[in-house]
């Protein structure tokens, strides 16, 4: 077996072109087949280098390696359109020679007009065949006096041509709506259902899987593999990735491409394992399965032809499950990136630093969607102002419950003489020795403590959270972190302001 994944350079790329990216590789990976990436890059004005590099990356941050092609080699290449000219032009001349093709003159304004004397008729517009059977010379006296002419195929007429799609069953078009089309434009470049003819041929591949916009260009497709005596590969045509509201996915709906999804921090494991539950399902009631398992269990024939919804907040519970399972070092890594934007972060850490990173930054992973969301799970520990904690009517309410002010002060007089609460046990003790001067216990104890030490009603566990400010509290500005207010500067500012 052999597939391709073939994107055009001429932007990001789009999550519903990734999903076609995925179930072509997991197709590959299922059968043991080679899996090729070749860049179909004919539209001169909007490909660039930057673009094709971004798609690359992409595709390798995904986990979708390629076999063959772009990168990598192989013997059917080159494996970048342009640089198969010359090859295309070969093959034109054959077709022109046997009579499956012929150059046509048509001018654009000419072409529209007949258009549009279709579109008035209420018929479907096709070319109208002007220039099929212009004789070998007069085409020769015209090209020798500088015209430039395309390259139509010849299709014939009264025919219906069949495919039986994987995905979709059997498919037909009659030739009569689908007129002799260009194969090469009159600057030599050719069209895209030509070339990809060329390639899929001339590189074996068997399996065309694609979406389902592809399918009114497979009639044409088919008609130039027969113009050339070659079998077609097998056709599957993929369902459209829609937005909430059914419609195609678009920018109104937000994020659209890998590169976004990347910036908002979601894994590749999470947005690889999410595209392949749009239109296919692993079965056994699993769902969250990484790449291998996926492709162990991949079946065409179970993709269904619904258009499928992309659903963000699906993402994001895909996302929770493998922050979860990540190493706590590469979280770490992942992370800096937008902890050193929020400025929580101010330089490379130190040893000292990563340490601290690696301890807190795990269990605060888990309650969030994506790791963009992390520094606001952070702030508490950063940013703390007790009189405008205490102006929010919720935080304002709780501190004037009952033994609150006892606790605060208890607590308060306590941690200024003790050592620094740098772990679980010592906040433990100290909280217990707290809940003993005062009488208070359970949410009386533990509520007004936390608001002492954050500003903040709720949050992470007080035994994460107690010991990571204090440890936080002790670094020095070359250790990268930005400053962090002790739990006895807390307490004290709390207790004067809650006093006030």
């Amino acid at each position: 077996m052999r597939v391709r994944f073939a994107p055009s350079p001429t932007g990001h790329l789009h999550v519903g072109n990734a999903r076609t990216a995925l179930f072509n590789w997991l197709l590959a990976r299922h059968a043991g087949g080679t899996y090729i990436l070749r860049v179909e890059d004919t539209d001169r004005e909007r490909s660039t280098a930057a673009s094709e590099a971004a798609i690359k990356d992409d595709l390798r941050w995904l986990g979708l390696t390629w076999d063959e092609g772009i990168d990598a080699g192989g013997d059917v290449g080159p494996y970048r359109q342009t640089e198969r000219l010359e090859l295309y032009a070969r093959h034109t001349q054959q077709l022109l020679e046997t009579g499956h093709a012929y150059h046509c003159f048509c001018t654009p304004e000419q072409l529209e007009a007949e258009r549009q004397a279709a579109l008035a008729a209420g018929a479907p517009p096709k070319y109208a065949g002007t220039c099929r059977a212009l004789d070998r010379a007069d085409v020769a006296r015209r090209i020798a006096a500088g015209a430039r002419p395309a390259v139509r195929l010849r299709v014939p007429s009264d025919r219906t041509v069949a495919f039986d799609d994987l995905v979709r069953g059997t498919v037909s078009f009659h030739t009569d709506v689908i007129g002799d089309p260009v194969i090469v434009r009159g600057d030599g470049i050719p069209a895209y259902n030509y070339a990809v003819v060329i390639d899929d041929a001339l590189m074996h591949i068997t399996h065309v899987v694609r979406g389902e916009d592809h399918i009114s260009n497979t009639p044409r497709q088919i008609l130039v593999y027969e113009a050339f005596g070659w079998t077609p590969p097998a056709f599957a045509h993929l369902s459209l990735v829609l937005g909430p509201d059914h419609a195609p996915l678009s920018k109104r709906h937000g994020a659209t491409s890998v590169a976004e999804f990347r910036a908002k921090g979601y894994l590749p494991e999470a947005l690889a394992n999410y595209l392949a539950l749009i239109g296919w399902s692993p079965g056994d009631g699993q769902e969250l399965l990484p790449l291998p398992e996926l492709a162990a269990r991949f079946d065409l024939s179970a993709v269904g032809h619904s258009a499928g919804v992309f659903d963000e907040a699906k993402l994001a519970w895909a996302n929770r499950h493998y922050l979860k399972l990540a190493p706590p070092e590469r979280l770490v890594a992942l992370s800096l990136p937008y902890l050193k934007t929020a400025g929580f972060v101010r330089a490379t850490p130190s040893a000292a630093l990563s340490a601290w990173l690696t301890l807190v930054v795990p269990p605060l992973a888990t309650s969030i969607d994506k790791l963009s969301d992390l520094p606001e799970r952070m702030r508490l520990l950063f940013a703390f102002d007790a009189a405008a904690a205490l102006a929010r009517p919720d935080v304002h309410a709780e501190a004037h419950e009952p033994l609150a002010l006892s606790v605060a002060r208890a607590f308060a007089e306590a941690v200024s003489g003790a050592p620094p609460l740098t772990t679980k046990e010592a906040f433990r003790a100290l909280a217990k020795q707290v809940g003993a001067a005062t009488g208070a216990k359970g949410k009386a104890l533990f509520h007004t403590i936390r608001l002492v030490c954050t500003g903040e009603p709720d949050g992470p566990e007080l035994d994460l959270l107690v010991p990571a400010i204090e440890q936080a509290a002790a670094f020095a500005p070359a250790d990268g972190l930005a400053p962090v207010m002790s739990c006895r500067d807390r307490a004290a500012a709390f207790v004067d302001a809650l006093s006030a």
